[in-house]
């Protein structure tokens, strides 16, 4: 596993996937680290949007960090949502809601608890209905790794004909 902090750039080596963990930063915990230690046994290379220390103080830090989110997830060739139930997490609805128009894989959880809950599975399901919500972080990491082992297997048949 690679990893990238926010601000970080991702030269993009040939041959590497990498998702960004788009999900909630402000007034929640760090679940980031959770999935960068559920992943760390993978070749992913996992940008995190969440910074050790967001510059309050300086006023070009948001546009600074925005670009970078918008940059990276461009760049991501899978991206993760999480939402916590600390926080409504408007953005990542607009990023999921922009991301559920696309062919990009995406991975969806959420906490049991999250307020929004109801909405983000219908609006997933009317837009993505590929896609398969779950409750628990450890349940989205079993999904990448999942994916990952498929996607690794269909190399190896193709490679074996």
């Amino acid at each position: 596993m690679q990893y990238l902090e926010a601000l970080e750039k991702l030269e993009h080596p040939l041959g590497h996937t990498s998702i960004f963990l788009a999900g909630g930063i402000t007034n929640c915990p760090d679940w980031q680290q959770e999935m960068v230690e559920l992943l760390h046994d993978t070749d992913l290379i996992l940008l995190n949007p969440r910074r050790a220390d967001f510059p309050i103080g300086d006023p070009n830090a948001a546009k600074e960090q925005i670009t970078w989110e918008h940059d990276h997830l461009r760049k991501a060739t899978m991206i993760l949502f999480w939402f916590p139930c600390e926080t409504l997490c408007p953005i990542v609805l607009y990023e999921l809601g922009a991301w559920s128009m696309t062919d990009k894989l995406i991975f969806v959880g959420m906490h049991p608890e999250y307020q929004r809950r109801q909405d983000v599975e219908i609006q997933t399901r009317l837009a993505r209905s590929d896609v398969r919500i779950v409750y628990k972080l450890k349940s989205l990491a079993d999904l990448i790794c999942c994916r990952l082992a498929e996607e690794r297997q269909r190399s190896m048949d193709f490679f074996s004909v």
